[in-house]
C-alpha cells in the first residue's frame, strides 16, 4: 500500500469501498437514500453489497444496524470523499452526539485503491475494519480477493472473524 504525501491526484478515477450503516428511522429506506447520494456527479457506485443486520459495537443499548458495502470509482482525492461522505450524513439528519451511538446514516472509507493514508480527520485503511464482521462479510461478497491489512484478501479475513450477530437481511436488491 501506498503514504501519500503528496497532493492527490484528480484526474484518474479509483476505486473506494464505503461501508454503510443505520439504525435509526427506516433504516432500509435511509441506506437506499444514501446509495442514491453517492452516485452522482463525484462518484459512480459499482457493485453493492447485500443488506446485512448486526447487533451495534460499542454502546449496546441501542437498536440493530444495518450494514451494506459499496464499491465506488471516484476522481475526488481521500479528503474530498471524505467531506462528500460527511454532508450526506448531515444532510440525512446525523448528529454525532456520542461515539458509536445510534445514528441515521454513517458512511465510512474503508479502502481507497491500495493507499494508505493517517491524519487527524482520516484514516485508510479503516483502523476498526478487521475487527468488525458487518463490514468484512459484505466487503468479501463484493471484493473478495481485495487486499487488507496483514496482506489477506477480504475473503479470507471474513471467513476468519467471528460472524455471530451478523446475518443478510436481503440480496442486492435492497438497493433499487
Amino acid at each position: 500500500m501506498r503514504l501519500w504525501t503528496q497532493p492527490f491526484p484528480r484526474q484518474s478515477q479509483q476505486t473506494a469501498y464505503l461501508g454503510l450503516g443505520a439504525n435509526l428511522g427506516d433504516r432500509a429506506a435511509n441506506m437506499r437514500d444514501a446509495l442514491k447520494r453517492i452516485d452522482g456527479d463525484a462518484c459512480r457506485v459499482t457493485a453493492i453489497s447485500s443488506l446485512y443486520a448486526a447487533a451495534p459495537v460499542g454502546v449496546e443499548d441501542q437498536p440493530e444496524f444495518l450494514n451494506a458495502v459499496v464499491q465506488i470509482e471516484t476522481a475526488l482525492p481521500p479528503t474530498d470523499l471524505l467531506a462528500l461522505c460527511g454532508s450526506i450524513e448531515l444532510e440525512m439528519g446525523r448528529e454525532r452526539t456520542i461515539r458509536w451511538g445510534p445514528r441515521v446514516m454513517d458512511i465510512d472509507i474503508l479502502l481507497y485503491n491500495d493507499v494508505t493514508l493517517e491524519s487527524e480527520d482520516l484514516t485508510i485503511p479503516h483502523p476498526r475494519m478487521m475487527e468488525r464482521a458487518f463490514v468484512l462479510a459484505p466487503l468479501a461478497e463484493i471484493a473478495p480477493d481485495v487486499e487488507l491489512p496483514g496482506g489477506v484478501s477480504a475473503a479470507e479475513a471474513a471467513g476468519s472473524i467471528d460472524r455471530s450477530g451478523v446475518r443478510v437481511i436481503q440480496d442486492r436488491s435492497w438497493s433499487t
